[in-house]
């Protein structure tokens, strides 16, 4: 984090629900997280949040888009995907049996993330994962 800047920053991106739209949307939280120890995970979490609004809910729909927000302070790096609803049922963490193909991604940024919170509101549902960072021990986001 920039030493002027005592409080949490945050970036937000809109895009349209396009498939391509992940690598992109992965490359800008990459950017944005550059030089941070969670950079990897936080990218990770991008792609798996975003692929699935755009499998699961009305992001993928021709008109449908998904926005993503990433907040950055001394004690969290948070990353949140907001979708177009459509879906009847909140997203959740599902235990898979290892050789299946789908339905492992939340699962996965649950292992990845310190935290998971799930929001629904009228339009969808936001997925926020928090990484926390461990000031104690000279940790730093940025």
């Amino acid at each position: 984090m920039h030493e002027y800047t005592s409080t949490a920053r945050v970036w937000g991106l809109s895009c349209p629900g396009f498939p391509e739209e992940v690598s992109r949307a992965r490359r800008w939280t990459r950017d944005i997280l550059r030089g941070s120890p969670f950079a990897e995970d936080a990218e990770l979490i991008v792609s798996e949040l975003i692929a699935n609004a755009i499998l699961h809910t009305a992001s993928g729909l021709d008109s449908g888009s998904f926005h993503l927000a990433v907040a950055v302070s001394a004690q969290v790096v948070a990353v949140s995907v907001t979708d177009n609803g459509g879906t009847g049922t909140a997203p959740k963490a599902e235990h898979q049996d290892q050789d299946a193909e789908h339905g492992r991604g939340l699962g996965m940024v649950s292992a990845i993330a310190h935290r998971v919170v799930i929001h629904e509101s009228d339009g969808g549902h936001t997925v926020t994962a928090e990484l926390l960072t461990d000031v104690r021990r000279g940790g730093h986001p940025c």
